[in-house]
């Protein structure tokens, strides 16, 4: 299949995990024999066109205008990112589908579908929603109807597990026959390496002591702040550990402070950043690895443990409470309970071989069930499923997207998109058709 991708985050540009979730999705479609196209954004440092482990890649940026708010400059986003799909789509002529991934590329992803009346997929990695327990303001709704925009137009929504799929369930209404779940893979050699130049374990802590390792966003939703209210409870019973919080985000100074107040700073290394390499040494060096998320709507990070053979504590919520069975291949914490998660790293500290049965299934586990050709069949399922039902149906599309032609060189086309794609008309369009569609019980195509 020849397959048009959308994303904005692609390595060098990483934010979060999505990154590398399309990267890795990406290369294994190519190296299983699909032709993967994929627009993203670009950075300084990257180049505008290459091709990488079999994918091409196409790197954007923003129109280069005063953007007011971040909303403002997704929306240029996305028209560059049009800009760059018209001639390629127009050059290659035949694309067998687009793979919108996330919120941020949903414009694109919808221009794109009926200009050339090309079936769309959407990944829905996180809802705003979910990550905020709730939607408190003016922007966060308005993210969360995108979403919902975004869910509304694709053909099938791929999420990354059940949990992601009751909650489209939940916070959309989307019917369960729309919705495909195909969790996130791991590319296990990478956790294996032993390359290990300007890294030593000594950096981190003393020789007697043991390392428990946290990694990622430090925000609420993560729950570094309840791995910090967990230390005392495992000082008190077993001295010798040194807990290692890495990873930048707004709670940092927060969990600084409080760790003072609390007397255990000098227990903690906080060590801020840090890039790949440095991150998977200390994945191989841990001890424990703990992620006491509340909400995750899948887990990458606990598979990583795992592929470096350390086991974990994982708190009982979302993708991360459906990767791990307690005692059978890690540990589970109620989530948002300190005190659960300091005894569930203590049972593994007290008891390495019980850690060494379970990291060791841990790895088979990923062996069997999440490796990125796993994840790459999987999606290409969901792929030939919507391409054969395309096939069969006949084609509708919007009024105002049938009278924009952009399969000729068409720059009218392009700024003509531009007029609809501005903050309040689509969206207040499509939210009425939202609310009529389930007011009348109908159902999303």
């Amino acid at each position: 299949m020849r397959i048009l991708m959308l994303s904005w985050e692609y390595p060098p540009r990483s934010i979060g995990g999505l990154a590398q979730h399309v990267c890795d999705l990406s290369s294994a479609l190519a190296a299983a024999g699909d032709e993967v196209h994929l627009i993203t954004v670009g950075t300084p440092e990257s180049k505008e066109m290459e091709i990488k482990d079999g994918v091409y890649v196409y790197r954007v940026q923003s129109y280069n205008l005063s953007a007011p708010d971040f909303v403002s400059w997704i929306l240029q986003l996305n028209l560059s990112m049009i800009e760059r799909a018209v001639p390629l789509v127009n050059t290659l002529k035949k694309f067998d589908l687009v793979h919108a991934h996330d919120w941020l590329v949903a414009y694109a992803g919808r221009v794109l579908k009926h200009a050339y009346q090309l079936p769309l997929i959407a990944t829905i990695h996180a809802t705003e929603y979910g990550r905020n327990q709730g939607l408190h303001n003016d922007l966060q709704r308005y993210i969360s109807d995108v979403e919902w925009w975004l869910t509304y137009e694709a053909w099938r929504v791929i999420v990354c597990s059940h949990y992601m799929e009751q909650e489209l369930k939940r916070v959309f209404q989307l019917p369960a026959d729309k919705i495909r779940v195909v969790p996130n893979g791991v590319d296990m050699s990478r956790y294996q390496q032993r390359e290990t130049a300007n890294l030593s374990r000594d950096f981190f802590a003393s020789p007697d002591e043991k390392i428990v390792f946290f990694v990622g966003r430090l925000v609420q939703e993560k729950g570094a702040h309840l791995l910090v209210d967990a230390v005392p409870k495992v000082l008190n019973y077993y001295p010798q550990v040194k807990f290692i919080i890495a990873g930048k985000g707004p709670a940092l100074e927060y969990l600084k402070n409080k760790a003072r107040d609390m007397n255990i700073y000098e227990k903690i290394y906080f060590t801020g950043y840090i890039d790949d390499r440095t991150r998977d040494f200390l994945y191989r060096e841990a001890d424990v690895a703990v992620f006491p998320s509340t909400y995750e709507p899948f887990g990458m990070v606990a598979l990583e443990a795992m592929a470096a053979h350390t086991p974990v504590v994982v708190a009982d919520v979302g993708g991360l409470g459906e990767i791990v069975q307690h005692e059978v291949n890690g540990l589970k914490c109620y989530p948002g309970n300190p005190n659960s998660l300091a005894d569930n790293i203590l049972r593994l500290l007290h008891e390495p071989d019980l850690a060494k049965k379970l990291a060791e299934r841990a790895y088979q586990d990923l062996r069997k069930f999440y490796t990125w050709s796993e994840i790459a069949y999987k999606t290409r399922e969901v792929y030939t499923e919507v391409h054969d039902d395309y096939e069969a149906k006949a084609w509708k599309t919007d009024s105002w997207l049938a009278e924009i032609d952009l399969r000729e060189k068409n720059q009218k086309g392009v700024e003509e998109i531009g007029r609809y794609a501005v903050p309040g008309y689509l969206l207040g369009k499509e939210q009425r058709e939202r609310t009529e569609t389930i007011t009348k019980g109908g159902r999303y195509h």
